[in-house]
């Protein structure tokens, strides 16, 4: 039997032909879980929309670790309590789903003991009840744990629907049961977003959410660089897209269906990739303020999600002062802005969050697959204010 998760991080959101709300679960692929998975509090079922992307929260130890890059006039005083109060706001304001965190969640060196302030940094979240995941920055093994042991954390808290790598089921591994381990990274793994409840496509996936470790230092030839996504983990990417898209056309049958075309899906990693560069000549939706600090090593992330066909946007952390959105070969990258009070940010320049749609189409008879995906983002200021909405991707009929 697969287990079944709502999902937040992205609204999904009916249209509003139907007076009754439509209702879609995530799985995570993994089809057995343990007696110690068992015994941690889980998200219901049904899945009704999905929200937002807070990058960078940079937790340190709470109320004794002081904000960066504040005005003196903003605040009286400014610590980790007030990341946990901009994420709070946001759950209330938003009402999401499901919440996908993007990497640098805690502040290693400022971070004695790095399970006390997963739990402060997740808090809002898990006593929420809604299902979440998070992947790994360049900064959360700074403290007590080292990568893999914070993403088995992770995927054990209340709540959490995170993964410490693929489940050994997924195609792209040769040996059935337990963990994929010719992986590099932890914390590479996709969730499935299923249609409608009482749909015909209510037991098929009609939205694919990967999640990547960009790692965080290596050196090359001598130098020091940031991480990247390595050809393992493109090479599963690449597996698991082809598997998900097969599935997905075989369940395209019925009448009330969107004519047969590829899925969409969206991708999560901290460390941006060497082309978005590029986007400081484009036309883009928000602000490019910091440079792009991205790995000396192109590994060729960008082509693989060209080839595969399905990703239609990349949601990342990592430089805290862009917040834009750019496209570069069809495919949207789009920064979320610092979060956390404790990174780095610019003074004057509120703290803010990325929020992503996903609308479902309405058949004649029930709903069908995703339209439509737009995104924002929100400011932590006295409004919340709502900012630079944009479409990223809309249904083409093949």
């Amino acid at each position: 039997m697969e287990a079944l998760f709502p999902l937040l991080g992205l609204h999904i959101f009916s249209p509003a032909p139907s007076s009754q709300p439509h209702t879609a679960q995530i799985t995570t692929g993994q089809r057995h879980r343990s007696s110690q998975e068992k015994s941690r509090s889980s998200p219901p079922v049904p899945l009704r929309r999905y929200l937002q992307n807070p990058p960078d929260m940079h937790y340190g130890n709470g109320m004794i670790t002081r904000c960066r890059d504040v005005l003196e006039s903003e605040f009286q005083y400014c610590s980790d309590l007030n990341t946990t109060r901009f994420l709070k706001r946001m759950l209330e304001v938003e009402k999401p789903d499901f919440i996908a965190f993007t990497g640098d969640n805690i502040f290693g060196p400022s971070t004695t003991d790095a399970a006390e302030s997963l739990f402060k940094a997740f808090g809002p979240v898990m006593e929420s009840g809604l299902p979440w995941a998070a992947i790994l920055g360049n900064h959360d093994q700074e403290s007590t744990m080292n990568r893999e042991e914070l993403m088995s954390f992770i995927s054990l808290m209340d709540y959490s629907v995170s993964r410490v790598n693929p489940s050994a089921e997924d195609l792209s591994s040769p040996v059935k049961g337990g963990t994929v381990t010719n992986i590099d990274g932890f914390g590479n793994y996709n969730l499935r977003v299923y249609g409608a409840s009482g749909s015909h496509l209510a037991n098929s996936s009609i939205l694919d959410l990967f999640f990547l470790d960009s790692g965080d230092r290596e050196v090359i030839q001598g130098v020091r660089t940031y991480g990247w996504i390595k050809e393992s983990q493109l090479s599963w990417l690449r597996s698991i897209s082809h598997e998900s898209q097969g599935q997905k056309q075989n369940s395209d049958q019925s009448a009330d269906a969107f004519p047969t075309a590829t899925s969409p899906a969206l991708a999560f990693f901290h460390i941006p990739i060497p082309e978005v560069r590029q986007l400081y000549y484009n036309k883009i939706v928000g602000q490019f303020q910091d440079a792009v600090a991205c790995s000396s090593v192109n590994s060729g992330v960008l082509q693989t999600l060209i080839s595969i066909g399905d990703v239609q946007a990349v949601f990342m952390g990592h430089d805290h002062k862009n917040d834009f959105c750019g496209n570069l070969d069809g495919i949207w990258f789009c920064y979320g802005g610092g979060f956390g009070y404790h990174g780095y940010g610019k003074a004057g320049w509120p703290r803010r969050a990325r929020v992503i749609l996903a609308e479902l189409g309405k058949g004649d008879k029930s709903w069908i697959g995703v339209k439509r995906i737009k995104t924002w983002k929100r400011l932590d200021d006295e409004k919340l204010s709502k900012i630079d909405e944009q479409v990223l991707w809309v249904h083409q009929p093949s």
